[in-house]
């Protein structure tokens, strides 16, 4: 039996976004009307989105969140790293809901049963998503593009290459009918000077942008490029890959440094989108 928390509350509402309802629209609403009109040819499979504060990251996410008008999922699955808390394996949320100021949204349930089945390596556990921001600031932008879905949201604690690849396997398979849209949440590189983040940065959004996600745990693994959610991102381009996508297109590359005007240490930010 699946222990339950029932709802996750918000941690980061009032520091990465508003806490207020209608102050949060009105900042989505000002960073996604540039995207409204966004448009790709062929079917949006996945997403690899930022999870900075919306000040920061919020332009660069908007850039993936515009495309979500093309189509309508079911069920939005979003790994993401553990920023606060380390643990060996993956976990999936064991609660019903998770909270934002928008309001709850439920957790697929169903989805996760498979998902348990399926697999030993990932557990019903609130390891990693206590006070978890890369999941939670993905939420409000969803929420407000697709309006009811329901979440499942999963947290890789170690990122090893063997948990990375068995966590795109098993999300291939649960989500072989086509109603998931799979969310890959992760930032880039961290508190370099701006010349030196763009030069690891490069790395990793080409690695996306061709679509080899075997090269971007390389890569990720050898130094050559740096992504807090560097794990998720290889498990989501791997489900994504045997599910049947057929290419990446990137969207936007930013840094804080682009915000700020401090170019002395950075932290790099993605947009990118696959399609079948």
């Amino acid at each position: 039996m699946i222990p339950s928390e029932a709802v996750r509350p918000c941690h980061v509402c009032g520091t990465f976004y508003p806490a207020k309802k209608a102050d949060l629209i009105v900042m989505m609403e000002s960073l996604l009307a540039k995207e409204k009109k966004s448009r790709y040819p062929g079917f949006l499979r996945g997403l690899v989105l930022p999870h900075a504060g919306y000040i920061y990251s919020g332009a660069t996410a908007a850039c993936g969140i515009g495309l979500l008008q093309q189509g309508k999922w079911k069920t939005i699955v979003v790994v993401s790293p553990s920023h606060r808390e380390y643990f060996d394996g993956v976990s999936v949320y064991p609660g019903d809901a998770y909270q934002t100021p928008l309001g709850n949204i439920p957790i697929n349930s169903g989805l996760r049963t498979r998902l348990l089945d399926e697999t030993t390596i990932i557990t019903a556990s609130p390891q990693g998503h206590g006070a978890e921001h890369a999941i939670e600031v993905q939420l409000p932008f969803l929420q407000y593009a697709l309006g009811d879905f329901s979440l499942l949201p999963i947290v890789i604690g170690n990122q090893t290459p063997t948990y990375c690849s068995e966590v795109g396997r098993v999300l291939s398979v649960v989500c072989n009918e086509g109603e998931c849209l799979l969310i890959a949440s992760t930032d880039l590189s961290h508190y370099h000077p701006a010349a030196t983040a763009e030069r690891l940065d490069s790395i990793a959004v080409e690695d996306v942008r061709q679509f080899d996600y075997e090269k971007l745990m390389d890569d990720l693994e050898n130094g050559n490029a740096e992504a807090c959610g560097g794990g998720p991102t290889v498990a989501v381009m791997t489900a994504l890959h045997l599910l049947g996508a057929e290419r990446f297109e990137i969207l936007d590359y930013s840094h804080s440094g682009h915000v700020t005007g401090d170019l002395d240490s950075v932290v790099g930010y993605l947009a990118a989108a696959a399609f079948a």
